[in-house]
C-alpha cells in the first residue's frame, strides 16, 4: 500500500550509500591481518596450552593439601589473559565487533575471593579454549607458512636458481623436473617454479583466510557466545523495563488527561442534570436551558473521550491499517503535513503499527505545541526488515531526549519493541526525528 502526497523541495531525505564492494587493497589488507593472526597465534597457543595443561595438572594433584585451589585459580586467571588476547584479534579477523564477557567480581572473604575464578563458567571456557585451540593453531601456522613460502619462493626462484646445485650436471642431485621424468634446465626450472609460485599466490588469500576464520570462529564460539547471550538477556531486560516505564508514563498521562478533561466535564454534567431535575416543576424554562447545556457538555465530553482513544489506538488503525491511520492524524494536524507512506501489502504486526502510530502522533503533537513550525513531513517505509519512521519540521529546533520529557517516553516505547530513536534538532532548526523498529508482518 502506498500513499504519497507532494514533497517539500526543502526537506530532502538522505539515501544511505550502498555498501562498498571489497577492492584489491581490502583483500591485501585482510591477507595481512589473517597472516599476522595465524602466525602470532601459534606461539600464544603454545604458551596457553603449556600453562593450562601444567596448571590444571598441578592444581588437581595438589588439591589434597588445598594448595591446588590456589594453583587452579591462578591457572584460570592466566587462561583468562590468553582469552583476552584472542578476543582482541577477533574483530579484525571476523570483520565485526564481538562482545566481552562479564566475569564474576571477587567479593566476600579472602577464601571466597580466591575461588571466584573456579565459580565462573567463562573462565573454564577460557581454559578449554587454550586446550582445543592448540592443534588448530598448529595447522593454521603450517598452512600459512607453507603457502607464503611456496608463493614467494616460486615467484622469486629465478633470482636465486644460480645458487643451487645444477641437477642437470650433478648426477647426485635430482630436482622436481627429473623426478617427473623431464629434462632439467635452468629455464625449465625457473618456469616451473614460477608457475607453482603463481598458483600458490592465487590460492594464498583463500587458504590463509580459511584457516584464520576456522580458528577465529572457534574463539568466537568459546570466548564470546556466552557474552552474547548475556548481552541479549540484558537487552531484553532493558526492553522490558523500558516497556514498563513507557506504559507507566502513558497511564499517568491518560489519568491526568481524563482527570483534567472528561472527569471534570462529567462532574459538571451531573451537577447540571441535578439542577435541571430540581427546576423541572417550579421553572420548566430554566430546566430546559439546563438540559440543553448538559446535552452540549455531553457531546463535548464524548469528543474528548474520542480524542483520547485516538491517542491510544484509533479504530481506523485496527480496521484499515497504519497508512489510513496516519492519513487521518495528518489531516487533523494544525501544522500542514506532507505524508509519504510506503508499506508492504500485508498488514504489519499490531505492536509495530501501534508503535509507529504512537511515534507519529506524539511527534506531530510536539510540533504543534512547541516547534513554531509552518510545515512538517512524515515518511514511513519498510527498508529490509526494519520500519523507518521519519518526522521533520521547519521549526525552531532544540529538541532533546531528556528524562521526564515526551521524547524520552518515545525512546522507551521504541526500546520495548527492539527499536531505536534518534533526534537531530540543532538550535534554529530544522528538527528530524527518526525511529527504527522491526518491520515484522
Amino acid at each position: 500500500m502506498t500513499t504519497d502526497t507532494a514533497v517539500l523541495p526543502t526537506m530532502a531525505f538522505e539515501t544511505p550509500d550502498p555498501p562498498a564492494r571489497p577492492d584489491r587493497l581490502g583483500v591485501v589488507r585482510q591477507l595481512g591481518i589473517d597472516s599476522a593472526y595465524t602466525l602470532v597465534s601459534f606461539p600464544v597457543a603454545i604458551a596457553a596450552f603449556v600453562v593450562v595443561v601444567t596448571g590444571l595438572s598441578l592444581g588437581a594433584g595438589l588439591l589434597v593439601i588445598w594448595v591446588g585451589v590456589a594453583v587452579l585459580a591462578a591457572t584460570l586467571v592466566a587462561a583468562r589473559g590468553f582469552a583476552a588476547i584472542e578476543r582482541a584479534w577477533l574483530p579484525n579477523v571476523l570483520g565485526r565487533p564481538v562482545p566481552s564477557p562479564a566475569y564474576r567480581v571477587p567479593e566476600g572473604s579472602a577464601v571466597r575471593k580466591l575461588i571466584t575464578p573456579l565459580r565462573d563458567p567463562q573462565t573454564w571456557l577460557d581454559a578449554l579454549h587454550g586446550l582445543v585451540r592448540f592443534p588448530l593453531a598448529i595447522a593454521s601456522f603450517v598452512v600459512t607458512v607453507t603457502f607464503w613460502s611456496a608463493a614467494l619462493g616460486g615467484i622469486t626462484y629465478g633470482a636465486w636458481d644460480w645458487a643451487l646445485p645444477d641437477a642437470s650436471t650433478d648426477p647426485d642431485n635430482m630436482d622436481l623436473l627429473e623426478l617427473l621424468g623431464f629434462e632439467s634446465s635452468a629455464g625449465a626450472r625457473i618456469a616451473l617454479s614460477t608457475a607453482i609460485g603463481i598458483v600458490f599466490a592465487v590460492l594464498l588469500p583463500f587458504a590463509v583466510r580459511g584457516m584464520a576464520l576456522l580458528q577465529a570462529q572457534l574463539g568466537r564460539v568459546m570466548l564470546t557466545s556466552r557474552a552474547a547471550t548475556q548481552a541479549e538477556l540484558g537487552r531484553l531486560t532493558e526492553g522490558r523495563n523500558a516497556a514498563v516505564a513507557a506504559e507507566a508514563v502513558a497511564l499517568r498521562r491518560l489519568e491526568r488527561d481524563i482527570h483534567d478533561g472528561p472527569q471534570q466535564q462529567l462532574v459538571r454534567l451531573n451537577m447540571d442534570l441535578a439542577r435541571a431535575q430540581r427546576q423541572l416543576e417550579r421553572d420548566p424554562a430554566a430546566a430546559h436551558a439546563a438540559l440543553g447545556e448538559a446535552a452540549g457538555l455531553a457531546r463535548e465530553t464524548l469528543e474528548d473521550l474520542r480524542a483520547l482513544s485516538r491517542g491510544i489506538a484509533p479504530p481506523v488503525l485496527a480496521d484499515r491499517g497504519l497508512a489510513a491511520a496516519l492519513a487521518a492524524i495528518a489531516a487533523r494536524s494544525p501544522v500542514p503535513v506532507d505524508l509519504a507512506v510506503d508499506l508492504p501489502a500485508d498488514r504489519l504486526a499490531p505492536v509495530t503499527e501501534n508503535t509507529a502510530y504512537f511515534v507519529v502522533s506524539e511527534a506531530l503533537a510536539n510540533i504543534a505545541k512547541h516547534s513554531d513550525a509552518t510545515t512538517s513531513r512524515v515518511e514511513v517505509r519498510c527498508a529490509g526488515d526494519r520500519l523507518r519512521v521519519v518526522v521533520e519540521d521547519d521549526g525552531a529546533g532544540g529538541a532533546v531526549i531528556a528524562s521526564g520529557h515526551g521524547l524520552a517516553g518515545l525512546a522507551d516505547r521504541l526500546q520495548a519493541v527492539d527499536g531505536v530513536l534518534t533526534v537531530d534538532s540543532p538550535r534554529g532548526g530544522p528538527t528530524r526525528l527518526t525511529a527504527e523498529l522491526p518491520c515484522a508482518s
